[in-house]
């Protein structure tokens, strides 16, 4: 009887070692999957970061923004637009918040900045148009990678540095030089 016992019980545990090591390896794949297909929306979003056009947007709403007494608003709002999308990617988990951070961080919380600072334009908008998820996810993402970086990097000076940085980014950012048209 134990012999039959045992010639039962082998083939049964063989299956389910295999069974638990196929879907372990499936797990795996999946999740490599996804890291290179964040890669890859990453890559694309940089791509789009440095077109042309997007330069022309950065620019204009940089300027805008740096401006004291702030004139009539830019039509243009794809960078803010883009860091929304950014946002909602990175929100649901489809790109590495790390990542993101590391590619776009610096301008995320640059334009953030500005556009919160003095007057904060985002609740003013949200105000006006009765919608309180106008730019949410872009300020989820600032807010985010603001404490990242308040974790990584402890600083009794963080906020004025933050401010300083933001400063930066925007005067260089309204100072780009387009590529010539073809």
């Amino acid at each position: 009887m134990a012999g039959l016992d045992l010639t039962l019980w082998i083939p049964v545990l063989a299956t389910l070692i295999l069974a638990v090591g196929t879907l372990a390896f499936a797990y795996w794949q999946l999740r490599q999957n996804q890291r290179l297909h964040s890669a890859t929306t990453l890559l694309d979003l940089r791509e789009r970061f440095y077109s042309p056009r997007f330069l022309q947007a950065r620019k204009e709403l940089s300027a805008w923004l740096l401006q004291g007494e702030r004139a009539i608003e830019p039509d243009n709002w794809e960078v803010g637009v883009f860091f929304q999308l950014l946002g909602s990617l990175t929100r649901e988990g489809v790109l590495d918040r790390r990542i993101v951070r590391s590619a776009f961080g610096t301008w995320v919380t640059s334009y953030y900045t500005y556009c919160t600072e003095p007057v904060n334009l985002l609740q003013r908008w949200r105000t006006e148009s009765s919608d309180p998820l106008i730019f949410a996810d872009f300020e989820w993402l600032a807010r985010a990678i603001i404490a990242d970086e308040r974790r990584l990097a402890p600083d009794p000076q963080f906020d004025a540095s933050l401010r300083e940085e933001a400063r930066y980014v925007l005067e260089s950012e309204s100072r780009i030089v387009l590529p010539p048209h073809p």
